[in-house]
This record gives structure tokens, C-alpha cells and sequence, in this order.
């Protein structure tokens, strides 16, 4: 099932109501998924030149405390906010990803990020299943 299928059909009472995981809606994990898709494009040119993105420890306090400031950040964001983002930053990474070239030894990488992306479609398909 495709990251988009897992909440489609879903009304925007049931994107936006809290506990899927923790106190998290559905629009969180949306959210979430973008910004990491966000980050991808930020770092992945970097990557495939061979350099190394500065760690989330040194920059952020750690990947916690960036999802933690992320999430403050996107909380005042509308749903439809937050589903035009998502769409937008996704068709960018998947053009950047089919562009990859398959020579760069951190291809690799970059062809990973599908999978990624739908270690968090089950999260999604929890909120159909519970209601």
C-alpha cells in the first residue's frame, strides 16, 4: 500500500484526531513524512557528491529534538497545508530520485528513501483501522 493510499477516503476529522501513535493524527505523520522528504532533498545532493550531511546531534540536539522542533513548527499548519506540501516535496523527490545516476556509490541511498517512506504507511493505516 502506497503512503497516500493509507489515509485516502479518511475525512479530515479523522486526519486530525490525536492518538494513532502517542498524541499524534494522521496530519502529524503526514507532516512528519515530509519533513524527513524535505530533509532527503536538502542532503541528498551532498550524498551523491560524496560528502557526509552534518549529524542531527551537532545541528539539532539530535533526531528527537528535530522532530520535537519540527513538529512545533507544522503544528499551526492547516491539513490542506500540510496534504499540498506533502504532494508538492514528494513529486520533487521522487523527479530527484529517478534522476539519480546509478553509477554513484550512494545510489544506494537514494533508492532506499521508497522504503522509508512506507515504514510509516502502516502508522497511517492504523487510524482506519480504529475507527
Amino acid at each position: 500500500m502506497d503512503f497516500q493510499e493509507s489515509y485516502a477516503g479518511l475525512s479530515d476529522g479523522d486526519l486530525l484526531r490525536p492518538g494513532v501513535t502517542g498524541t499524534w493524527s494522521v496530519r502529524d505523520i503526514i507532516a512528519h513524512v515530509t519533513w524527513w522528504e524535505e530533509e532527503a532533498l536538502t542532503h541528498l545532493p551532498l550524498v551523491l557528491a560524496g560528502g557526509r550531511p552534518p549529524r542531527y546531534s551537532v545541528t539539532h540536539g539530535g533526531i528527537d529534538a528535530f522532530n520535537a522542533k519540527m513538529t512545533e513548527q507544522r503544528k499551526p499548519w492547516s491539513l490542506a497545508q500540510v496534504l499540498t506540501q506533502q504532494d508538492e516535496v514528494h513529486r520533487r523527490l521522487v523527479a530527484f530520485v529517478q534522476g539519480a545516476p546509478e553509477s554513484s556509490p550512494a545510489a544506494r541511498h537514494v533508492r532506499s528513501l521508497p522504503q522509508a517512506r512506507a515504514r510509516h504507511t502502516h502508522l497511517a493505516g492504523v487510524a482506519r483501522c480504529n475507527w
